[in-house]
């Protein structure tokens, strides 16, 4: 009987913490946090033989948008090379940028990271080597909390500012699925580095 309460109060006591996790993810990507910043640092996504794909095209844009409007003088992009590609992410965001009109010199660019720790590691390396410590970063809505845990950790100062009208965020059971997904890796990265 004992055991069965002890239990019983350990599934409340998980439920609740991952509720909590939960809101914080929605919430965390909710409520941008558009400050002047050091740099704009855009999280990568797929690409399709040098093309973003639309996820990825939809984070540019808002990132554009926000250097354009004066937030940050640099751009940073991040993001490795996929599974049977020949370009890496990072540098494909780096070519939409400059077609889009923006001076390859404001640009730098991280081209290792496969997950969003290491792309986010690289991402510090980068803005310590040119004495930058803020950043606005940019990703889909549901990634903001786990973003803003990996890039405090590694140095950066980070202000959330999620791609408004994402793909992702379009697709209610797709977003749900990421949610869900977040509110998992969240807290586990939070408490134990996670990935």
């Amino acid at each position: 009987m004992r055991a069965l309460r002890a239990l019983g109060r350990l599934l409340i006591a998980v439920g609740v913490l991952w509720v909590t996790a939960l809101l914080l993810v929605l919430l965390g990507g909710a409520w941008p946090q558009l400050r002047e910043s050091d740099a704009i640092l855009v999280m990568g996504a797929a690409q399709y033989n040098g093309r973003p794909s639309p996820v990825l095209k939809a984070r540019l844009d808002h990132a554009l948008d926000l250097y354009r409007r004066g937030y940050a003088p640099r751009l940073i992009f991040t993001g490795g090379v996929g599974q049977g590609d020949t370009l890496s992410e990072g540098e494909v965001s780096r070519r939409y940028a400059i077609d889009a009109g923006v001076p390859d010199s404001v640009i730098l660019v991280e081209r290792r990271g496969v997950t969003s720790a290491e792309s986010m590691g690289y991402a510090a390396a980068l803005m310590r080597a040119n004495d930058l410590r803020t950043a606005l970063v940019v990703s889909d809505s549901y990634h903001m909390m786990r973003l803003d845990v990996l890039a405090r950790r590694s140095g950066i100062r980070p202000w959330r500012a999620p791609t408004p009208g994402a793909p992702i965020d379009r697709a209610r059971g797709t977003r749900w699925h990421y949610v869900l997904r977040e509110s998992l890796l969240f807290p586990a990265t939070a408490v134990l580095g996670g990935r």
